[in-house]
């Protein structure tokens, strides 16, 4: 059986970080990166039979994150959308994907924020062999990296959220605007505006209600809290090389974890705990930039990277509600 914690921290240590500099300057993030995340088995971690429980899967998340934020931001929708692809009851769109994303054969990322916001920034509506789109997905990672978006609108005549297999290509009816992120710039970040773009039927994979996708989007909330705990871990381990006494950053994260497992079991409040996580992130950063001097003030190095990487995760994959409860925090400090 595979060690996938303990694997995770050899890529971590002798693949991405040593490089996370350069692709933060560069904003590119090598392909043998992904290639090797594919090799070792690491596309199909969501995958029904693949045995990995949540705790191993944040722990290695939570790890590739510290290693390039970057890459882990951007191999992580693919996560996502196997997770949710895997369920579907759609035996001829299983039969054509799941594989390929269970090896990494057929990468994805997904394009869900224009079905999130109430009122929705995308809409679908039918026609007689499928879907038209038209509207704004605003936030999409992984643009030019991945073979396949998995794109969320509303239904315009009930309001349902419909998901469909969409090749991540321009193409007439697609308009593609780079986003400028201040960390993950390799993550190829766009916003995709659709104009009476057709999708055919057989490319839909899915439809659920509004409730059932807000239900559905607690495990993606609760998951992406692992950007800042990965962030905050590897402060953490460059604070400790510079000799700073680390006992006390290491209870804050154990407590800010058992906080976000306790909020995907019902027991905690999962905004509150996803905006303890990413204020932490931001301390703990904080204390390396401090810790490192005035050599942190020049531009591309860790600690600096890391200081907008740990920004970064503040509205990274967000809702009105953590930022609520962070302007809550850090106005009570």
């Amino acid at each position: 059986m595979t060690d996938w914690p303990e694997l995770a921290v050899e890529l971590a240590e002798d693949v991405l970080f040593p490089v996370a500099d350069s692709v933060d300057v560069d904003g590119e993030i090598p392909t043998s990166h992904f290639d090797t995340l594919a090799s070792e088995g690491f596309y199909g971690l969501t995958a029904p039979d693949s045995g990995v429980t949540p705790g191993v899967l944040v722990e290695v998340v939570e790890t590739l994150c510290g290693g390039c934020l970057a890459t882990a931001f951007t191999w992580m929708q693919h996560l996502g959308v196997l997770a949710r692809f895997a369920g579907s009851a759609d035996d001829e769109m299983r039969e054509t994907y799941l594989s390929g994303f269970v090896n990494g054969a057929v990468r994805a990322g997904a394009a869900m924020t224009g079905a999130v916001p109430t009122p929705p920034t995308l809409w679908a509506r039918r026609v007689d062999d499928g879907y038209v789109l038209d509207g704004v997905s605003p936030f999409v990672s992984g643009w030019g990296l991945v073979d396949v978006l998995q794109v969320s609108a509303r239904d315009e005549f009930d309001d349902s959220v419909v998901h469909m297999i969409v090749r991540a290509a321009e193409a007439p009816g697609i308009s593609v605007q780079p986003i400028p992120l201040i960390a993950a710039r390799g993550s190829n970040t766009v916003r995709l505006t659709f104009d009476d773009f057709a999708v055919p039927a057989t490319s839909v994979s899915g439809i659920e209600t509004v409730d059932e996708f807000g239900r559905s989007q607690l495990f993606g909330v609760w998951i992406t809290g692992c950007l800042a705990m990965g962030v905050t871990r590897r402060c953490i381990h460059e604070l400790s090389d510079l000799g700073v006494d680390v006992d006390p950053f290491e209870e804050q994260v154990s407590r800010a974890r058992l906080e976000l497992n306790a909020a995907l079991e019902g027991s905690a409040d999962m905004s509150t705990a996803r905006a303890e996580a990413s204020e932490l992130a931001v301390r703990v950063a904080s204390s390396l930039v401090a810790a490192t001097g005035s050599a942190s003030l020049v531009g591309s190095n860790t600690a600096e990277r890391l200081m907008r990487e740990a920004t970064f995760t503040l509205v990274a994959a967000g809702r009105p509600e953590i930022k609520a409860a962070l302007l809550d925090r850090f106005s009570h400090l």
